[in-house]
């Protein structure tokens, strides 16, 4: 496992790629003043990875952020999805196309299938390769997939997916799917890391925010990466985003991990992988 060092530490991908293993979610973040300013909030902080989705309705922002930020582009790791409306072969080549246009870049570090969705995933994940292949775009992945999505999709692909992004929390650890992932050198990435913010209201979560003179927000997201797991808190307030950051001063035991993966219950908080319609 490698050493999880500071805000800008990576782990690697399949494909050699260096993935800063914490970043900036701006799920819910309005496009306009208030992405930008946490998007240049973030990267003055030292974040140099933001994730983003077309389905976000902010990428015009999260562009305006980097440029505003004065980081050079090729020091930044950014992200995007396609929609499921935009699934399929054809229509997810143009869906990447209009979300760099969307962004102004000339490419994406990271292009994920949003979600799973039937009888169109796999020729989403073609047009993936078709931009791999052509090198416009450092790495391609998923999001939402679970196992038996992953295994479909692996019968076919001649690229496997870097990423998966989850929803990972303590009451949803799905540590078979981890170890799936790892088995196949695709790496896990947490998203709801706080609950929906039902972790704030736990015991176990104030006994060890007491016990490590931290915040529960970075108790959480401190065990996220010790398990192996690339995390993107949301936040569109400057004070939250320093402190989601400060987390590299310390470290859970391994007996507290195991405690917090024990509270496993396979309770969700956002759709079901299985059972969506959108």
């Amino acid at each position: 496992m490698k050493k999880i060092t500071d805000i800008q530490g990576t782990f690697t991908l399949n494909n050699g790629v260096e993935m800063p293993y914490f970043g900036l979610g701006v799920y819910l973040s309005k496009d306009g003043q208030e992405v930008v300013n946490a998007v240049k909030w973030a990267i003055e902080t030292g974040y140099r990875h933001i994730d983003t989705a077309s389905i976000y309705n902010n990428e015009e922002g999260v562009g305006e952020g980097i440029r505003q930020s004065g980081v050079p582009r090729e020091e930044l790791f950014v992200v995007s999805k396609v929609w499921n409306s935009d699934q399929g072969y054809d229509e997810t080549l143009k869906a990447y196309d209009a979300s760099l246009k969307r962004l102004k870049l000339e490419y994406l570090d990271l292009y994920l299938v949003h979600w799973p969705v039937a009888g169109k995933y796999k020729d989403t994940w073609k047009a993936l390769e078709k931009i791999y292949a052509e090198g416009r775009v450092k790495a391609i992945g998923v999001s939402n997939f679970l196992q038996h999505h992953l295994e479909d999709l692996l019968s076919v692909s001649k690229v496997v997916p870097a990423v998966n992004q989850m929803e990972f929390h303590p009451y949803l650890v799905q540590q078979e799917l981890i170890d799936f992932c790892v088995a196949n050198q695709i790496q896990y990435e947490a998203w709801s890391p706080m609950m929906q913010g039902k972790i704030f209201d736990m015991d176990e979560f104030k006994s060890l925010a007491e016990k490590y003179q931290k915040t529960i927000a970075q108790i959480v997201l401190r065990w996220d990466l010790q398990k192996g797991v690339v995390t993107i808190p949301k936040s569109s307030k400057k004070d939250r985003i320093i402190g989601n950051a400060d987390i590299f001063d310390f470290e859970l035991s391994d007996e507290d991990t195991k405690m917090l993966d024990a509270l496993h219950q396979g309770k969700r908080f956002g759709p079901d992988p299985d059972n969506f319609d959108f």
